[in-house]
């Protein structure tokens, strides 16, 4: 072949089989043995089917952290991600991809829900602990949610109450108890995340607490804890004697 000929024959992409060596090693060895990125890209594979997926696995990362704060971001958050190639071509996160991404984190949260469905709350706190982790923990902004339970501690209803900012979401203790008293409950668990990732509670946390529990008295209904979600962990004002 000559050297003009040569010179024509197209470029092999650098990336070109890893999709199906990744796979391969997948099925091998098992998908506990992949790092965070590879396992990321094989999900990315189903919404972005040609070209190198790794630099926005990668990006994905490092621009939210973890696996787990990945999946935990909003949609919007997700489409900021862009990533470079070689040849100076842009490219990132589109629509179809966020969306996958925001599923996958629902599917973790029904899973983690499932031991809680049915069965007494109070007698299933560890499960309890780990969904509001798993919901709560990366959330980017503070989230208030009420967990509505029958006479039997039993889960009628998990529902936000409010999205804020990253430091603060309005809570309106009347709206809490009413919505109680319209699905039937007798109890109620409140939750709240700290983007800071301290749980600590604080003065307004305290405060916005007390009301909550006085306004749900005068109707018999009980507050049975207030759990504040961060990074470092889950925060109950119950055991801090705070209740």
């Amino acid at each position: 072949m000559s050297e003009q000929q040569n010179d024509r024959t197209p470029a092999v992409p650098h990336h070109s089989g890893h999709r199906e060596r990744l796979r391969a090693r997948a099925r091998t060895a098992g998908l506990n043995h992949l790092p965070d990125y590879e396992l990321l890209e094989l999900f990315l594979f189903r919404s972005q089917p040609q070209g190198d997926v790794k630099p926005i696995a990668k990006a994905l990362l490092i621009r939210f952290g973890s696996l787990a704060a990945v999946l935990a971001a909003s949609v919007e958050d997700l489409m900021t991600v862009r990533t470079e190639d070689t040849r100076g071509k842009t490219k990132g996160v589109g629509a179809e991809t966020a969306l996958d991404l925001a599923a996958l984190h629902e599917v973790a949260q029904r899973v983690a829900r499932e031991p809680t469905v049915k069965r007494p709350v109070i007698a299933s706190w560890s499960a309890l602990l780990a969904y509001v982790r798993v919901a709560l923990q990366h959330e980017p902004r503070e989230q208030f949610r009420v967990l509505y339970l029958d006479k039997k501690n039993q889960l009628i209803l998990d529902e936000v109450q409010n999205r804020g900012t990253v430091d603060h979401a309005p809570v309106y203790p009347r709206e809490v108890v009413r919505r109680g008293l319209e699905v039937s409950a007798a109890a109620m668990i409140l939750v709240h995340n700290h983007p800071s990732g301290d749980p600590t509670p604080s003065r307004a946390d305290i405060d916005m607490t007390k009301q909550i529990v006085q306004a749900a008295k005068s109707l018999s209904v009980e507050v049975h804890d207030h759990l504040i979600v961060g990074r470092e962990g889950v925060t109950s004002f119950k055991q801090l004697g705070l209740m």
